[in-house]
């Protein structure tokens, strides 16, 4: 089954967003160094939403859906374009960007319980660690940077309904001073 690329040329796509109870949210360090990022992965045709997020959950920290409760999701699709240096030109049909949902989990396990290596694809992270609930705006790669602000911050309302978490400093620079360092 293949991903589903809409007619204006954005890839169908499922994000997560895992936090703790304690407000913390995982951040995946992809595999070869190459930055820090929520689970995410392509949606299939005609995959429901809910199983697609559970698909990548496993694939991309080995986590079953009885690890996890399911707090809620976005409403709408946010979109993204990729930047030219990004695009596949051979791909068909051709994919400028990802237009997400988001999806919103609870993890109240133990961190023994991620696995990267639970497919026969290559992993897409190499360890991980959990962040301030901001964080993850300044980590993430500059083009995706808006689209984890918005799924934040409608999501936020769910994860704290007694009010969202201050906004850091950087919070109107995300580029300003380097992410925080791993702690796994």
């Amino acid at each position: 089954m293949s991903d589903w690329i809409d007619d204006q040329g954005y890839r169908a796509n499922v994000g997560i967003i895992l936090i703790r109870g304690d407000g913390r949210v995982f951040l995946g360090g992809r595999a070869g160094g190459r930055g820090w990022q929520f689970p995410q992965g392509g949606i299939r045709v005609d995959e429901p939403f809910r199983e697609a997020a559970y698909r990548e959950l496993r694939e991309e920290t080995g986590l079953a859906p009885d690890d996890v409760e399911w707090m809620g999701e976005t409403r709408d699709w946010v979109r993204y374009r990729l930047p030219r240096q990004y695009l596949r030109r051979s791909s068909m049909p051709r994919c400028i960007g990802q237009k997400q949902r988001w999806a919103l989990l609870k993890f109240a396990g133990s961190d023994d319980r991620f696995r990267f290596d639970t497919t026969d694809e290559p992993p897409e992270f190499e360890c991980f660690r959990w962040a301030d609930y901001w964080e993850p705006v300044r980590a993430v790669v500059f083009f995706k940077r808006d689209v984890y602000r918005s799924a934040l911050h409608e999501l936020g309302v769910v994860a704290f309904p007694g009010g969202l978490p201050p906004y850091p400093r950087w919070w109107a620079d995300p580029d300003a001073g380097d992410p925080a360092e791993p702690v796994d």
